[in-house]
């Protein structure tokens, strides 16, 4: 060893030893101004990634992120990071493959490691019905020029050797589609990285500022009221996944928005076992390997709706059961925490991204289960819509009015699983 790396070493510990205080912040934490060009309500992954594609893309900078905790402590926070691109109908394929190309970048073009990983994504087929949605999914992707392979048993066991394919189970494993382009990355690392890059462009975030009223002049918003005083807006986008029909109403317009509880788990760590991850639609679970060694867990949405970050046992129960149908040598595995975050479902399982009724103000919600996996599509084509006031045209089949003329976009069960 060097005498430059001892010294590092030496170093890392130290500041280890101070605590976190001592060390250098990631973004500015800056204190509100009496006036932007924009503000963003809304500081999880989609909020930064749409200011900080403002920023960079548009050149505006005289941007704000409003966020009522603090970067992360929300679904960005509270989800199971998987990424990937592999849904039916053409406007999902196009909108989820659009920001997998830019997560296939982000860490170069953020200058932080997202810890990306592309490890595959492998959607297992139970039954018939099961075998002839997952072909139908399959050679719509390759339609749409979207990496797809159809595997078989054998093919499977292959990729996968830790799965359970004995064929004396109630659920027997049949087939698979699988993106290999697909994975996982760090989801705090997402917000942070998201955070640094718009800081440094210029764009204010500010934590610990709820927003508590819009304030509208005929039919503009003017300015939000906030926990930390009053803000002028010469626009606003609203994007608060779990509360977006709350700051609806402050608006003055209603949703088509339902928000349900979304819970996952996490096991004690084991060395490595599982270098994919898997999804079950029929016995309704989803698993990887962190890189802590931890198996990251996850099914569906709880039936109820609510505001609060937890869910019901029932739920936990069912995918434990799923698991062990799956990977009956994870048995002996002790969980070790749970947690919930709240997600916003739209009546086709498909976003609302663009204008509202409200002249100036502009709305990302309802991605349901499935919003950490477009965060850098997300927050590119929202960044467009609000500094053009013109849609996106990946963000155009999504707008708010298809409720009214019935051009939905039903992703219910499409993609194989939620998630």
């Amino acid at each position: 060893m060097s005498n430059k790396q001892r010294y590092s070493g030496f170093a890392l510990l130290g500041a280890g030893f101070k605590g976190h205080r001592s060390w250098a912040r990631v973004w500015r934490d800056a204190e509100p101004r009496p006036r932007y060009s924009i503000v963003i309500i809304g500081g999880g992954g989609h909020g930064l990634a749409t200011a900080y594609y403002l920023a960079k893309n548009h050149g505006i900078a005289n941007v704000a992120v409003l966020e009522k905790g603090w970067i992360g402590g929300g679904n960005t926070g509270r989800n199971t990071t998987i990424v990937r691109s592999n849904y039916l109908w053409d406007e999902s394929a196009a909108i989820y493959e659009h920001s997998l190309k830019l997560w296939e970048g982000l860490s170069r073009d953020l200058n932080y490691n997202v810890m990306f990983s592309q490890r595959g994504v492998l959607t297992l087929a139970h039954n018939l019905s099961d075998v002839r949605a997952g072909k139908r999914r399959h050679n719509a992707l390759l339609l749409n020029g979207i990496d797809s392979e159809w595997l078989t048993r054998d093919q499977i066991a292959d990729y996968c050797p830790a799965l359970n394919l004995s064929p004396d189970v109630r659920y027997p494993v049949l087939g698979a589609t699988l993106q290999r382009r697909a994975g996982t990355a760090r989801h705090d690392a997402v917000a942070w990285g998201y955070a640094r890059g718009a800081s440094a462009l210029g764009v204010d975030i500010i934590q610990k500022c709820e927003v508590t009223a819009l304030r509208r002049e005929g039919n503009r918003v003017t300015a939000i009221d906030t926990t930390r005083g009053t803000i002028l807006a010469d626009k606003v986008g609203v994007v608060v996944a779990g509360n977006s029909t709350i700051l609806a109403d402050m608006a003055g317009f209603r949703l088509p928005i339902e928000s349900h509880p979304l819970q996952a788990l996490v096991s004690e760590p084991i060395k490595p076992v599982l270098d994919c991850v898997v999804m079950s639609n029929a016995v309704h679970v989803y698993v990887s390997q962190s890189d802590k060694g931890e198996l990251v867990l996850g099914a569906g949405i709880d039936g109820y709706t609510s505001y609060a970050q937890r869910g019901s046992f029932p739920v936990i129960e069912h995918q434990m059961g799923a698991l062990l149908e799956l990977f009956p040598r994870f048995s002996r595995l002790r969980m070790l925490r749970h947690w919930g975050g709240i997600v916003d479902v739209c009546p086709d399982a498909s976003p609302i991204i663009g204008k509202t009724p409200v002249d100036n103000l502009f709305i990302n919600a309802g991605w349901g289960t499935g919003g950490f996996k477009a965060t850098p599509g997300s927050g590119h084509i929202f960044a467009h819509t609000i500094a053009t006031g013109v849609p996106h045209p990946l963000a155009a089949p999504f707008a708010l009015d298809r409720f009214v003329d019935g051009k939905l976009i039903d992703e219910h069960g499409a993609a194989g699983v939620a998630h």
